[in-house]
């Protein structure tokens, strides 16, 4: 267990003697399977078994510390939102790269000409309600005008079949490029419904881009088995998923 802070905590987190994923002491056994799950996939593992269109976040030593300090139990929640926040961010703008781009040159104040890229017009975010929700700032910080739609997605209290209860979107969606946010998939059958919306209202597969956080591999293998053009950029793929995230970050657990 990690017993000082990030950076700017103080050293405020401290360790938990019951905490499962607390530090062992030095012995020749091997890591616990769920510490080395976090980067036990190369890039070219996860192109063999997922496919080109699964990205993953690069794993440094940033985006470790953001991981751990929102799966930490002692984490308080201001700081939870404030490293979640981080997080969101660099998935976005990551999510951003996946995007269509075109050349553009522009006149320099000197007169001198620069070889540019621009975005292509009509991109769009959707969030699916709630958790979707707490990445909807990241991307007004990226694009301020961007237009978002949302998705309401709930579970049958008797069947756990997930459905569509809620809908809205900007009338020629069909014609945007979509970042859709989601940040925890643990099963993948909310973004399944999610995206069955989305190509109903006439958004091609290969238009739509999945921003998400944490993605478990069984989630992973659901969504790229079901929409294999769909793109989809996470920051960790792990058997374990934070689902606390909404209720933590919004302050209602």
């Amino acid at each position: 267990m990690c017993t000082g802070g990030s950076p700017s905590s103080n050293g405020s987190q401290a360790g938990d003697g019951n905490e499962a994923e607390q530090q062992q002491p030095a012995t020749d056994q091997p890591e616990l399977p769920q510490r080395t799950a976090i980067v036990s996939s190369t890039p070219e593992e996860i192109l063999a078994e997922y496919g080109e269109n699964l990205k993953l976040l690069t794993l440094n030593s940033q985006v470790s510390e953001l991981l751990t300090i929102i799966r930490d139990k002692n984490t308080t929640r201001s700081d939870f939102k404030f490293y979640a926040d981080r997080l969101i961010r660099l998935v976005i703008e990551e999510s951003l790269n996946q995007l269509p781009y075109s050349d553009c040159d522009v006149e320099t104040p000197t007169g001198a000409i620069y070889e540019g890229l621009k975005y292509r017009s009509g991109n769009c975010g959707v969030s699916i309600i709630r958790s979707g929700e707490a990445m909807e700032q990241g991307l007004r910080d990226c694009c301020r005008s961007i237009r978002i739609g949302k998705i309401l997605v709930e579970s049958d209290a008797n069947t756990h079949e997930a459905r569509v209860v809620y809908a809205r979107f900007p009338d020629d969606i069909g014609s945007r490029q979509v970042l859709l946010m989601y940040p925890i998939m643990s099963t993948g059958n909310t973004v399944l419904q999610a995206v069955n919306v989305l190509r109903e209202h006439g958004v091609p597969e290969k238009c739509i881009i999945l921003s998400n956080l944490f993605c478990t591999p069984i989630a992973a293998r659901t969504v790229v088995n079901a929409f294999p053009k769909l793109k989809i950029l996470t920051s960790e793929l792990h058997p374990v998923a934070p689902n606390h995230f909404g209720q933590k970050y919004f302050g209602t657990d």
